[in-house]
C-alpha cells in the first residue's frame, strides 16, 4: 500500500498505479489494469458500475482505492476525472437529470430557456468593428474554404450554403478524405485567401493543428468559437465568440446557427448585386422548386387579385414556407407563367416565360 503522505497531492494517477502495482493483489491487479486501458470509460462509472465491469466487489473497490492512497473510492475517481473535466462535464448533466423525474415538455423548455441564454450572451457579445471586418474579408477573399471536423464540419457546411450566393469561390473543407484531405486543399491557400474555422467544444485537435499551419503560412483565418479560453481563439485574425452552453449534450449548436444566419445576412446586405444575383439564381432554380405548387396556388389566388386590381411580379404560394415565398417573391416586376399547370409538373428543361402585361392581359395570364 502506498502511504499517501508521501505522495504529491498532484501525483498524476497512472504513476500511483505503476508505484502500487507490485503490492496489488491479483484482484487490484484486474482493477489497475481496467484503469489503465479505459481511464475515460472508468471516470464515468460509480462505483458499483466499475465494480460490475471488473467482476469485484464494492468493499474490494475501495481497498484497491486505498491501496493507490487515497481516503476512497470518490477520491480515487476525481484523480481519473482530472484533465477530462470539461469532457465529462455533459456526461455528468445527463446522468443528473436522468435521476430525476422530469415531463419531456419541462426538459424541452429547459433546452429552449439555455438556447435563448445563448443568444442573449452571444448577442450582446458582438463587437462592431469585429463585425466589420468579418464582413469586409469575407467579400474581399479571393478564395474562402470553410473549416469544421467532426460534428462542427455539420455548421461549415451550413455556413457555406450560406455565402454561396454572394461570393464567387467558397468551399467546404469537409467529406470523405479526413484531416488529410482538409490539409490538402488548405495547403493551397495564399494570403489573399481567407479560411473560415469552426470549432466548439468538444474541440476537435485536428482543426487547431490546420490553422496553426495556416497562419504559418500567412493565410488569415477567421474563427467561430465559444470563449477566449478555446484552443483555435489564439490563431484567429478575426474572432467572433459565440456561446454554445449546453444542457445536456456536448455542446449547443442552436446559437452557432443563428450567428451563421446573421453573418450571411450582413455579407448578403453589403455584397454588390446581390439582388441581382439573387434574382438570376432563384430564375435558374425554378424548374427545381416545385414549379407545379407554384402554378396551382398562382392560380388559386386569381379571383383576389382581380378584385384588388393587376398585381405585377408576385407569386402568391400559401403551401409554400415564407422563405421560400420571400425567394419567389425577390422576382421583381415579373410574373410567373407556368402554361403546364393543367399537366402536372412542368418539363424541367423548359422555363416558364416572364413576361408583364397590365390590366386584364396580366390577370388572364395568371389565370391560365
Amino acid at each position: 500500500m502506498i502511504d499517501d503522505d508521501s505522495l504529491p497531492a498532484d501525483l498524476p494517477l497512472t504513476e500511483r498505479i505503476v508505484r502500487a502495482m507490485p503490492d496489488l493483489t491479483p484482484a487490484q491487479q484486474r482493477m489497475a489494469a481496467f484503469v489503465l486501458d479505459n481511464t475515460f470509460r472508468a471516470a464515468t462509472m460509480r462505483i458499483d458500475e466499475f465494480a460490475d465491469a471488473v467482476g469485484v466487489s464494492l468493499a474490494t473497490v475501495n481497498r484497491f482505492a486505498r491501496a493507490l492512497g487515497f481516503d476512497g473510492y470518490p477520491q480515487c475517481r476525481a484523480a481519473m476525472v482530472r484533465g477530462y473535466e470539461a469532457t465529462l462535464a455533459p456526461i455528468e448533466s445527463l446522468r443528473t437529470s436522468k435521476a430525476q423525474a422530469s415531463a419531456s415538455a419541462d426538459v424541452m423548455a429547459a433546452s429552449l430557456a439555455q438556447a435563448i441564454e445563448n443568444l442573449d450572451w452571444t448577442r450582446r457579445a458582438l463587437d462592431a468593428a469585429t463585425c466589420e471586418r468579418a464582413v469586409e474579408s469575407i467579400l474581399q477573399a479571393r478564395r474562402i474554404y470553410v473549416l469544421g471536423l467532426g460534428a462542427s464540419g455539420y455548421l461549415a457546411g451550413l455556413l457555406h450554403h450560406g455565402l454561396d450566393p454572394y461570393c464567387e469561390n467558397v468551399q467546404a473543407v469537409v467529406g470523405a478524405g479526413g484531416s488529410t484531405h482538409a490539409a490538402r486543399q488548405l495547403f493551397k491557400l495564399r494570403e489573399g485567401d481567407l479560411v473560415i474555422a469552426l470549432a466548439f467544444p468538444r474541440y476537435v485537435s485536428d482543426t487547431i493543428t490546420l490553422c496553426r499551419r495556416l497562419r504559418g503560412r500567412g493565410v488569415p483565418v477567421m474563427v467561430l468559437t465559444d470563449s477566449p479560453t478555446s484552443p483555435l481563439a489564439p490563431l484567429g485574425d478575426i474572432v467572433i465568440f459565440v456561446r454554445s452552453k449546453p444542457r445536456l449534450s456536448s455542446n449547443s449548436e442552436a446559437s452557432v446557427l443563428a450567428v451563421i444566419d446573421a453573418l450571411c445576412d450582413a455579407v448578403a446586405q453589403r455584397a454588390k448585386h446581390a439582388v441581382d444575383r439573387a434574382t438570376e439564381l432563384t430564375d435558374f432554380l425554378l424548374p427545381w422548386l416545385d414549379s407545379a405548387s407554384l402554378a396551382s396556388a398562382a392560380s388559386a389566388s386569381a379571383p383576389a387579385n382581380a378584385q384588388a386590381g393587376p398585381v405585377v411580379g408576385r407569386i402568391v404560394t400559401p403551401q409554400r414556407t415564407a422563405a421560400a415565398n420571400a425567394t419567389a417573391n425577390s422576382l421583381t416586376n415579373t410574373a410567373v407563367v407556368a402554361s403546364a399547370s393543367t399537366q402536372g409538373a412542368p418539363n424541367p428543361g423548359q422555363q416558364a416565360t416572364p413576361r408583364t402585361a397590365p390590366g386584364s392581359e396580366d390577370r388572364k395570364d395568371k389565370a391560365s
